[in-house]
């Protein structure tokens, strides 16, 4: 399935270019925390308790819980399954899910030769440790299969099913932590779960319907059956699993082939019912997150879905009114990438290659302008908003009123004002303590980094006292002139930034560029290497 491999960029994100300025910090592998975060790739947004926030980026999993200071997690090489511990398993994090105020799962992501894997799981039940070194973790390897496991047992009937021996392809990208199970979504790995009150179990494989079935009931023998996740006709694309929500007696799982929806009965056995495009009018069959909308006494189910493998899928967001039984899609989304949902009371989010978007109504959608940062100077240099949450506890309200997170590849962005398409924003990210001016990324590709409204920007950092003005001058490795900027501080205009382009308005050449900052009466100087 061709387009799956699409999933990867978001990966690639999270795990090779999960850089930030901080490079030279390597990877603690002692038992405390460190401050700030150590990527500016957000990819996961999770509220907790009274005030926390957790953080799952590009280089680990980060934590806010006074709105204004965040620490990281550290992460090691070596933590064995079954053990727990202080650090994380090295890598970017992949999911997160918490419950309560005291529990919270997370998955880890990495890379096999060059292959996105799975890098294991870690299980916390005092995630409200009041210091956040106290915080241990219970360690999970990645769940696979041994060579042997070709049937499972479910419902008083055995099951044949291919066993997942690998790593490679077998991530988690989504995690619910239900009032009986913890459940991740992992890709070919598919829908696991691991029973709360004996962890030491181990996780445990959940069929479901082929591609073709409309349901699968526990205990039905189905002729022909085999849970396998191989793209058809040797498997089934509903047997890949890349979204998952729970709650009460009710499972989702979002699949490359569709939503499924299960009862989940005493015993834990499964009944499913599955949609899918074009039956049941979804946008399209890839489903890579759910939300679930309380309002008014109707629950509407969301979901990102976009276009897999048959002609007439298109990307874009699906809702139902009834539990499923019949779907419909947002007019205004058609077409638009998502990556994350997120429902509160009458307001959906969804995040998108193209930015935040919003509705109160279920049918108009508005676009939220790129974050930026008046009081700070600064902006988020990203067009893609990965993760999105609308916190409304009381904390956030008594401070400064509810707030409006979103995660991106070059930050987190905090607004103060969620209904409000202001420049209110407050930006998070990790930034060298440093007086001397640097630029990054470096070297620095305006076809790759950064990317907003087209082009792609190389940021500048700077230490001022006293100049409300300053210029910064472009010069080529022969000292030509290439471009003359002048940044106003204060003026709400965002970061200092370069998009790579000259004074006529054409990408330069590749090579070595000197970039000369002039402010506080004196000439401040970067090399930076361009490399489109």
């Amino acid at each position: 399935m061709r387009r799956l491999i699409l999933l990867l960029v978001l990966v690639q994100l999270t795990v090779i270019h999960g850089q930030s300025p901080r490079t030279y910090l390597a990877r603690s592998e002692a038992d405390t925390t460190v401050e700030g975060f150590q990527s500016n790739v957000i990819v996961e947004i999770r509220t907790q308790g009274d005030s926390a926030v957790w953080f799952g980026t590009g280089r680990g999993l980060s934590l806010m819980r006074d709105s204004v200071n965040v620490i990281s997690f550290p992460s090691s090489v070596t933590v064995p399954t079954g053990q727990t511990g202080k650090a994380l398993p090295e890598g970017g994090i992949s999911a997160v899910g918490v419950s309560g105020k005291d529990t919270l799962l997370t998955a880890i992501a990495t890379t096999i030769e060059n292959e996105t894997a799975g890098g294991g799981l870690a299980l916390s039940v005092n995630s409200n440790a009041p210091i956040a070194n106290d915080v241990t973790w219970y360690y999970f390897d990645q769940p696979k299969d041994s060579s042997g496991d070709s049937t499972i047992t479910w419902g008083g009937v055995d099951l044949r099913a291919l066993p997942v021996t690998v790593l490679q392809n077998n991530v988690t990208y989504d995690i619910a932590v239900g009032d009986r199970y913890y459940w991740i979504a992992s890709w070919a790995g598919g829908l696991r779960r691991l029973n709360r009150s004996d962890v030491t179990k181990g996780w445990k494989r959940i069929p479901l319907p082929d591609d073709n079935q409309s349901e699968f009931l526990c205990g039905e023998q189905v002729e022909n059956y085999q849970l396998n996740p191989r793209d058809p006709p040797q498997g089934n694309h509903n047997h890949k699993v890349f979204s998952v929500m729970a709650y009460g007696d009710t499972i989702w799982a979002g699949t490359a082939n569709g939503i499924n929806r299960g009862i989940i009965d005493a015993s834990g056995c499964i009944d499913w019912k599955h949609y899918s495009f074009p039956l049941h009018s979804m946008s399209g069959n890839w489903v890579i997150g759910m939300a679930k909308q309380e309002w008014k006494g109707h629950r509407t189910i969301w979901a990102v879905t976009r276009a897999a493998d048959q002609v007439g899928e298109e990307s874009g967001v699906s809702y139902s009114h009834d539990d499923g039984e019949t779907w419909n899609t947002a007019a205004l989304l058609k077409g638009e990438y998502g990556y994350n949902i997120f429902a509160l009371d009458s307001l959906v989010y969804v995040a998108t290659r193209n930015g935040l978007w919003r509705t109160i109504d279920g049918q108009s959608f508005a676009n939220y302008r790129p974050a930026i940062d008046k009081a700070r100077n600064d902006q988020a240099i990203d067009d893609d908003v990965y993760a999105v949450v609308h916190d409304n506890r009381d904390y956030y309200k008594k401070s400064f009123g509810e707030a409006l997170w979103i995660g991106t590849g070059d930050g987190i962005a905090r607004s103060r004002l969620p209904g409000s398409n202001s420049d209110v924003w407050r930006i998070y990210r990790s930034i060298q303590s440093s007086n001397t001016p640097y630029a990054y990324p470096n070297p620095f590709s305006p076809t790759l980094h950064n990317r907003m409204e087209g082009d792609g920007y190389v940021r500048f950092y700077y230490s001022v006292k006293k100049s409300s003005l300053i210029r910064l001058t472009i010069l080529s490795f022969a000292m030509e002139t290439v471009r003359i900027i002048d940044y106003s501080r204060g003026e709400g205009q965002g970061a200092l930034k370069w998009d790579g382009r000259d004074d006529d308005g054409n990408l330069v050449a590749n090579g070595t560029y000197f970039c000369n900052l002039f402010y506080d009466d004196a000439s401040h100087w970067v090399k930076l290497v361009v490399v489109k």
